[in-house]
């Protein structure tokens, strides 16, 4: 069996990436944080993903830990390794969201913004790369979002998403001979509750959906459609892509939403 490390594991997405990647095969190891983060509801998520994983009939390692934090971040490696002896796969989910623009988006806010969104991509990437050169080779998901390219009232976290896909695609080129691949999965459509959209949204789950495009489905994009993509790009099936961005909504990376239906 392979193992993967997800970031921010434990709530929304990333919960649902962490069992959908149990169900799949992989030996998971998420991690998260069990208090509320600045404009999150996400909190005391592992209890319930380990309620998830049970009712599923798989498990997962989970662990409480600051991906902005490289002392952290080691230590979940550590663990990794201590317990699995190797690392084929990282998922870099975790991610805040506050809104705004540059003009109310305080100094200290914008910084906590990039050290959650763009340095813990770098902490976790630069900690398992050398394990998967030296074993021959690994995968990275960055999970991105359709404000890496501009969105009103997101200054801070477009310019996070937005360095994260030129983030991946360099990452992609650097570490292509040494047979790690880097691609980036982008949710779309409307209709995924996670503690981000959750706060955005003022802890009223009712409100999603409300006259979203969804996707070609038919529907909005559900955290098991992220864990289906993730797991595909994480596969041997997907032995040959790099650097490419896989959009897992309604275009949503290529100045999208689709406009409704007249």
């Amino acid at each position: 069996m392979k193992t993967v490390i997800v970031t921010g594991g434990t709530f929304g997405i990333g919960a649902g990436l962490t069992v959908g990647l149990a169900r799949a095969g992989w030996r998971v190891v998420a991690f998260g944080l069990e208090s509320a983060q600045v404009s999150s509801t996400a909190r005391d998520g592992i209890g319930q993903v380990r309620a998830e994983l049970e009712q599923a009939g798989v498990q997962a390692d989970l662990l409480e830990a600051d991906v902005s934090r490289a002392e952290d971040v080691a230590r979940v490696v550590d663990h990794t390794l201590d317990r699995y002896g190797r690392i084929d796969g990282l998922v870099n989910n975790a991610a805040i969201g506050p809104l705004g623009t540059i003009l109310d988006t305080d100094e200290a806010l914008w910084d906590r913004i990039m050290a959650v969104n763009l340095k813990g991509v770098y902490l976790c990437a630069r900690q398992v790369i050398p394990y998967m050169a030296r074993q021959g080779g690994g995968a990275i998901v960055n999970v991105g979002s359709g404000a890496g390219w501009g969105k009103p009232n997101m200054a801070a976290y477009s310019a996070s998403k937005g360095g994260l896909v030129a983030l991946g695609a360099a990452m992609a080129y650097d570490h292509f001979h040494q047979h790690v691949r880097v691609n980036t999965l982008i949710p779309g459509g409307g209709g995924i509750v996670s503690g981000m959209s959750l706060g955005r949204m003022g802890a009223d789950a009712s409100r999603f959906g409300r006259n979203a495009v969804g996707s070609a489905a038919g529907r909005p994009v559900v955290p098991a459609d992220m864990a289906a993509a993730a797991a595909f790009l994480l596969s041997d099936a997907a032995a040959t892509i790099s650097g490419t961005v896989l959009d897992v909504g309604c275009f949503a990376h290529q100045g999208g939403p689709v406009p409704p239906r007249p």
